[in-house]
Parts: C-alpha cells; sequence; structure tokens
C-alpha cells in the first residue's frame, strides 16, 4: 500500500471509531446524524467524539488540578490542528478525524476551546448567579456544536446561522440541565440560576414541593422557547441538514414535554424517551424537515 493509501485507510479508521463512539454513547444526537449524507454524518461523529473527549476529561475521577492540565492539553492539540491542518493527529484517533473534517468543512475549531472553557467552569465548581451567567456556560458548552454543525452543514448565512445554531444549542442544553439534575446534585453541580431558584421561593436542597414544580417548568418553557427560536435555523440548510436538527430538536422537546406533565420526576429519576419514538421523531423530521414535524410541548 502507498502512503496516500495508508493515509486514507488510517483517516477512515479514525471516522470509524467515532462514529462507533457515537453511537455508543450518544443515541439522541446519533438518531438525528444518522439522516445525514456520508461525509457530513462522518464529520458530525468527529466533532462529538471531540466534544465527548473533552466532557470526560471535566466528569472523570482526576482531582481538579489534573483536570485542568488536561484540559489545557487538549486546548494545545487543537490550536495544533487550526495552526498546521493536523499536526497533532497522531496523538489520537480522534484528532485526526476532526483535523479531516476541519480540511473538508472549514470547521471553527476556536468552538472546541470554548467548549473546553465551559468544561473548566464544571471542574472549578461554578455556580450561576443570573440567567445571563448560566447561558454563557450554555453558549460554550452547547452552542459551540450548533456552530461546528452549521460549517459541516454548509449553512447559508453564515452569521445568521451561527446565531440561530447558538440558540438552539443553548436550548438542548438547559434541556439536559433538567434531565440530568438528581445527577448533577449527586455530584454536587448546581445549575439552576439562583435568581430564578429565589424567585420561586426554593431555598436549600431542592425538594418535591409544588414551588419546585413551577421552577422545573418555567426552565422548560426557557428550553423551548430558545429551541423554537433555533429552530428559525431549518431553512438556511438542505432538506437532509434540517431533517437531521428537526429529529434531534425533537427527542429533547420530547423530554421536555414528559418534564413538562411531571416535573417532580427530575429529582428521582433522568427522564428519557423510548427508541420506538425517537425512531418516529426522525421520520417525522425526514418527511417534514422544516419543523412542522416536531411536535409542540404546550
Amino acid at each position: 500500500m502507498t502512503p496516500d493509501g495508508r493515509a486514507t485507510a488510517a483517516v477512515d479508521a479514525a471516522y470509524a471509531w467515532c462514529e462507533r463512539t457515537t453511537w455508543r454513547e450518544a443515541r439522541n444526537f446519533a438518531y438525528g446524524i444518522w439522516l445525514l449524507p456520508a461525509r457530513q454524518r462522518r464529520a458530525m461523529c468527529a466533532v462529538y467524539a471531540l466534544a465527548r473527549r473533552i466532557d470526560d476529561i471535566g466528569d472523570g475521577t482526576l482531582p481538579p488540578h489534573r483536570k485542568l492540565a488536561h484540559l489545557q492539553r487538549v486546548r494545545e492539540q487543537i490550536g495544533h490542528l487550526d495552526e498546521e491542518g493536523g499536526r497533532g493527529a497522531e496523538d489520537g484517533r480522534v484528532l485526526a478525524a476532526v483535523a479531516d473534517a476541519t480540511r473538508r468543512f472549514g470547521l471553527p475549531l476556536r468552538a472546541f476551546a470554548d467548549l473546553v472553557d465551559g468544561v473548566e467552569m464544571d471542574v472549578r465548581g461554578t455556580r450561576y448567579a443570573t440567567w445571563p451567567d448560566l447561558a454563557l456556560y450554555c453558549h460554550r458548552v452547547a452552542g459551540t456544536i450548533g456552530r461546528l454543525s452549521v460549517a459541516v452543514f454548509q449553512a447559508a448565512d453564515r452569521e445568521r446561522a451561527d446565531t440561530l445554531a447558538d440558540s438552539l444549542g443553548t436550548g438542548l442544553q438547559v434541556t439536559n440541565i433538567l434531565r440530568d439534575l438528581r445527577e448533577d446534585l449527586a455530584c454536587g453541580r448546581h445549575y439552576l440560576p439562583a435568581e430564578d431558584v429565589a424567585r420561586f421561593g426554593c431555598t436549600g436542597t431542592p425538594a418535591p414541593t409544588p414551588a419546585f414544580a413551577e421552577l422545573v417548568r418555567f426552565q422548560a418553557a426557557r428550553a423551548d422557547g430558545l429551541m423554537r427560536d433555533g429552530l428559525r435555523l431549518l431553512p438556511l440548510i438542505g432538506r437532509r441538514q434540517a431533517a437531521c436538527v428537526a429529529a434531534m430538536s425533537g427527542v429533547y422537546r420530547a423530554v421536555l414535554r414528559r418534564i413538562a406533565r411531571d416535573p417532580l420526576q427530575v429529582l428521582e429519576r433522568r427522564v428519557t424517551v423510548p427508541g420506538l419514538a425517537k425512531t418516529g421523531v426522525a421520520a417525522r423530521a425526514l418527511l417534514l424537515p422544516d419543523g412542522t414535524g416536531v411536535k409542540e410541548i404546550w
């Protein structure tokens, strides 16, 4: 095999590893991106795999100072990809796939650095006094993925598409916060803005009270509003890309519907949507990729 052939085989293997990782670790994400053309699907799996690597550092068991050191190392690797179009890809399959996706689609690698900033906020135990404080965190850990997706989708009116993708990503992240509330509390992570907690009269450890239920409903409505705004992205991207976004958003909005019907369940378990229901959402999105196939919540 020629050197070029070996390089192509290595990149193909790197993408294959990212695809397996995505399907194993992120079913909600995977149900959406499997509607994309193969080249874009592979690039999105590379984006997910690197984002997952960064998240795993923050969620791991190392002491904070070592987590921060590992995150700094990833930040440096990302910088090398940006500066030299792939130096450092030998450090792992994920970086090799991301380097190739960047050459093909012009990924804004600064978005990965923003994601590192967001995970550092988790490592440092940041708490959020106001909604703008939490919105910055969501921008870093989720809006970044939206902007990377817009690059892969080759959206028209890139500046507007980036703004809408950021809104959509922020809505998805607020949904994650509600879905994972019980697990995060057990880890000592508090995301709900203190001003909102006080506004609804919730003090101390979250408890199954009517006031807490209303607080959760308020956050669910906020997440849904952000996603509604973000779905204005769909006319700026192709049909299959719009189907991908609509499918992913539909799954998350299905989670929000379940939370809104019974807000106190977030204190008991992680709220999920069955696989068959996710398949149905994906099918509706493929048929109606303008977003009309995404059911309303309220």
